[in-house]
């Protein structure tokens, strides 16, 4: 399956929370929230966390306000954080690393997207989260 097939699925699932994870929450996890947020209708709730939470990584906030999308005052939330909250979509973005586990409900979906490094590594993951969102959330 392809992240456009799981785009289908999402459609079809009508969520009205997701959760994005990585294992700091400092820089892809936090992307997509500030991504998806701002795409996103306004009644999805949109969260992010992860296993070992650190601090929001100051590249992953210039590369998006470069698209003009604020995420300077996001701070790294752990996944126990969110222990109790009604998740219907976990979405985890970790590519070499071991992924944090949602024990509550939900559909899970995988977009694995490397950990970026420099900013222009940043901003390839910006673009290509961007590119999912707009597929789903602008898709007439």
């Amino acid at each position: 399956m392809t992240w456009r097939d799981d785009i289908v699925r999402l459609h079809q699932l009508a969520p009205k929370h997701i959760l994005f994870m990585c294992v700091a929450n400092s820089a892809r996890s936090q992307m997509a929230e500030g991504l998806a947020r701002s795409l996103a209708p306004e009644e999805l709730r949109v969260s992010s966390a992860g296993s070992y939470p650190w601090t929001v990584n100051p590249l992953a906030i210039d590369a998006l306000a470069e698209i003009g999308i604020d995420i300077s005052d996001h701070e790294s939330k752990s996944v126990a954080d969110l222990e109790g909250e009604v998740v219907d979509v976990v979405i985890t973005l970790c590519a070499e690393e071991v992924c944090p586990t949602w024990l509550g409900e939900a559909e899970h979906f995988h977009w694995p997207q490397r950990d970026p490094q420099d900013l222009d590594d940043f901003r390839a993951v910006r673009d290509e989260l961007k590119r999912r969102f707009e597929t789903w959330f602008c898709r007439k």
